[in-house]
């Protein structure tokens, strides 16, 4: 990956959104067009006080942004700042996949050479014998 790709990359907003918790809230939140902390725990296996708290933790990050709704607050996804973990994870594949193809190239060589010796080896071997 270049370093470029590398700078760009948020650690904090991939560490946020690397919790199976949070993600499976980002995708409730998107499918209903945002939430509270109440809502959200209705269908999640965890308190509403563990919601809150990973909520705030995508708030931080800039993934969800919230507004207070008389006494709760209703919290929306950031379409913006999802765009960009959108783009940063597609970066990253694009990297890893001129990678892949780097080793499977330097792999496909190895298998030629060691083809090649062994070829060589048993053509020496029937020669002298």
């Amino acid at each position: 990956m270049s370093t470029a790709v590398v700078e760009r990359i948020d650690d904090d907003l991939w560490s946020a959104i690397g919790d199976p918790t949070r993600r499976r809230m980002v995708d409730l939140l998107l499918a209903g067009g945002g939430g509270t902390a109440t809502t959200l725990s209705e269908q999640l296996p965890v308190t509403r006080q563990a919601v809150a708290k990973h909520l705030g933790v995508l708030d931080r990050v800039g993934l969800v942004h919230v507004t207070p709704v008389g006494r709760e607050m209703r919290y929306q996804v950031d379409d913006a700042q999802l765009a960009r973990a959108v783009a940063q994870l597609s970066a990253v594949g694009t990297a890893w996949d001129a990678r892949l193809r780097r080793i499977k190239r330097i792999a496909e060589a190895i298998q030629r050479n060691q083809h090649t010796r062994s070829t060589d080896n048993k053509e020496e071997g029937n020669g002298n014998g």
